[in-house]
């Protein structure tokens, strides 16, 4: 429950990579997403929040949501125990659509913008050119705060996706990798959400007011926070890394083009990922349309009896450090045998 000074490295690290200028403690992403949620509402006075369809978050109820029939918001499929319909929290709509979003943030009722900068867990659909900018631009003139969930998209970079793009959020959220292992999570935001929050809050109540625990900002999460940011997360790192997931991509999309498949690869820094469309999804229903859960068990199944493990979910593959272009011809090897049957 004290701090130790590794909090003081990690933050003025922070500072640097995503500069924004204050942050706290958690130990999820889930909980830095849930308290920045919480800040928004309290600074804007309102109520609702706008996430994209097919978005992932962690486990925060509110963003549970998805469309229903295009325009109608319910309960994601599979969304055990709802505590409320969405409908009642939740503005969504899809990715890379500025009339849909300014159309949502017309109401006056949207504290804030939750998004990833690239789509990540429904596959990786990157922004088109601009939109980002005009996305900005019009979460100003309608006062809701943008909160930049970069958990996964900070393969992007050492700044991930706000650095590499200038997106300028007011909140940002950055979880599970900044740990390696060791649960750790970290919210920052910007003096002016820093100032207006503070004018809100009253010391006797900063353990009431529903942000923070016991154990968030613990000496050994930030020890692996120090650890992982000085040896892990570095520029020398993700040169390594964005070459090795530019290989990846290049030996997937090969062999899509030459056993001509109705596939596509996409890639983000060194994260790379083949979707089940051949054209690369520009949102999230059009990704979902495109899925296919027995072939993507299928391919899982296949490379991990040939000695090859992707990750548990989708067919993404995420480069460290101790990756070789080795590891990465032999899934392009892999890749090509199973094309090869599977067009036989």
């Amino acid at each position: 429950m004290l701090p130790t000074e590794d909090a003081l490295f990690v933050g003025e690290d922070l500072k640097k990579r995503f500069h924004l200028p204050y942050w706290q403690f958690t130990l999820t992403a889930t909980d830095a997403n849930r308290f920045s949620i919480r800040i928004a509402r309290e600074i804007t006075q309102r109520s609702r929040i706008l996430v994209f369809h097919y978005c992932y978050h962690g486990t925060v109820d509110e963003t549970f949501a998805a469309l229903k029939d295009g325009d109608v918001v319910g309960p994601r499929r599979g969304n055990i125990g709802p505590p409320v319909n969405p409908a009642e929290t939740t503005r969504v709509v899809e990715f890379n659509d500025l009339n849909a979003l300014e159309d949502a943030l017309k109401h006056h009722d949207v504290a804030c913008i939750l998004a990833e900068p690239a789509m990540t867990n429904v596959g990786i659909i990157l922004p088109q050119d601009g939109y980002w900018k005009a996305a900005r631009e019009l979460a100003r003139r309608y006062g809701a705060l943008l909160i930049a969930d970069e958990t996964h998209t900070i393969c992007a970079g050492p700044g991930g996706c706000s650095a590499e793009w200038k997106l300028d959020p007011d909140l940002l959220v950055f979880g599970k990798a900044i740990g390696s292992g060791i649960p750790a999570a970290t919210y920052g935001c910007t003096e002016e959400v820093a100032q207006r929050i503070s004018a809100r809050m009253h010391l006797e109540d900063c353990d009431v007011g529903g942000i923070g625990g016991t154990l968030a900002g613990n000496a050994l999460s930030l020890a692996a926070m120090r650890a992982t940011l000085e040896h892990i997360l570095t520029a020398k790192n993700f040169e390594k890394m964005v070459a090795l997931a530019k290989r990846f991509n290049d030996g997937v999309s090969n062999e899509i083009k030459k056993h001509g498949l109705p596939w596509n690869v996409q890639r983000l820094g060194c994260r790379a990922e083949y979707t089940f469309c051949e054209n690369p999804p520009r949102n999230g229903g059009e990704s979902a349309a495109a899925a296919d859960f027995e072939l993507e068990r299928f391919l899982h199944l296949y490379a991990l009896n040939r000695g090859v493990l992707l990750t548990p979910f989708h067919n993404m593959a995420l480069m460290c450090p101790d990756t070789t272009e080795k590891d990465i011809d032999q899934h392009t090897k892999l890749f090509a045998e199973v094309a090869s049957e599977l067009v036989s």
